[in-house]
């Protein structure tokens, strides 16, 4: 029995870059307006908001339409104080919420209770594509102005940082790791949601996924500051998006038109990522996805065509060492 298949491919199979590259926008305010404008131009809808208040006015409207069902003021206030933001609850809760326990229960003003969906994996379609930018939070350690927020029924599930042409990449990879120190976890701690990151200077673009500072802590714990030990914060842990045929895709431009294509980054939030026993978050690279698609396919078109058990149902997966075969292997039987 096919577990999960698709006939839109995650991965594109061949991509041809666009004419028009990110180096035609110099300064960080024109990449950030272009990138907003080519999300839109793809079905995102533009917010312009920039505060707390809004962000959970604008969670409200769109849970409710995700769940066709209206919040009572009363009803509202405690699924959201209980359930969404609970203080208690950090990136590895928040993170299981939206892997493994997307429908939570929400008691109702007359007792009984009701499912609510805060992200829909059995069709994604189903979910609404927000973007924002210029997002401020003042309740942290310092106040900071983050980028671009891609918002998934209202919550902010991807964060993009950008910087101008010529500064590395790296420099929005620290800014990212100083908001997630100082300010991600402030007021309501929505920012504790996102579970992909994204970093670009236009030239070069890269995403990965969200880790918890527990890990990074515990890993480096009775390191010294000489130490070479990679963690899961570390910059290595970064990954370049590709074509099928493995061909990088570094430029902003490209990167948006094909990662942040709607049934691409959905599939990849619901379907390609991975939530560790170790309280984890892993995000599959495009080459694994590839090979888990094509996977299905073939077992898929084998069974139509009665071949389940021959020869000709079969084929090979070529992994490197280190590449992710188990990771490969793990997602295509769940």
């Amino acid at each position: 029995n096919i577990v999960a298949a698709t006939n839109e491919d995650t991965v594109v199979a061949a991509y041809e870059p666009s004419k028009v590259r990110s180096d035609s926008y110099q300064s960080e305010a024109e990449l950030e307006k272009e990138f907003i404008r080519l999300l839109c131009e793809q079905g995102y809808t533009y917010l312009p908001l920039h505060t707390e208040d809004e962000l959970i006015a604008n969670l409200r409207s769109q849970l409710e339409e995700l769940n066709h069902y209206q919040f009572s003021d009363t009803e509202w206030r405690q699924f959201f104080s209980d359930v969404i933001a609970n203080p208690n609850e950090h990136i590895p809760e928040k993170t299981r919420k939206i892997q493994e326990d997307n429908v939570q229960v929400l008691h109702r003003d007359d007792g009984s209770s009701k499912n609510i969906t805060l992200i829909d994996k059995k069709n994604i379609h189903n979910n609404r594509l927000q973007v924002i930018n210029q997002y401020v939070e003042n309740g942290g350690n310092y106040d900071n102005r983050y980028d671009v927020t891609i918002l998934v029924n209202g919550l902010p599930l991807v964060h993009v940082e950008l910087k101008r042409r010529g500064v590395p990449i790296k420099e929005a990879f620290n800014q990212i790791n100083r908001y997630q120190r100082d300010s991600f976890w402030a007021g309501s701690g929505l920012y504790e949601y996102v579970q992909i990151f994204v970093i670009s200077n236009g030239t070069n673009t890269k995403y990965y996924s969200n880790t918890t500072r527990d890990s990074h802590i515990k890993e480096s714990a009775g390191t010294t500051r000489k130490s070479s030990k990679k963690t899961s914060n570390s910059f290595e842990f970064t990954s370049f998006w590709a074509d099928g045929k493995n061909r990088v895709i570094p430029d902003l431009v490209d990167f948006t038109r094909t990662f942040f294509a709607r049934h691409t980054l959905l599939n990849i939030l619901t379907k390609y990522c991975v939530f560790t026993s170790e309280d984890l978050l892993l995000v599959m690279r495009p080459y694994q996805i590839a090979a888990t698609e094509r996977i299905l396919s073939r077992i898929e078109v084998s069974t139509n065509y009665k071949q389940t058990g021959t020869l000709a149902a079969g084929g090979y997966i070529w992994h490197t060492t280190g590449s992710g075969k188990t990771l490969t292997s793990f997602k295509t039987a769940q």
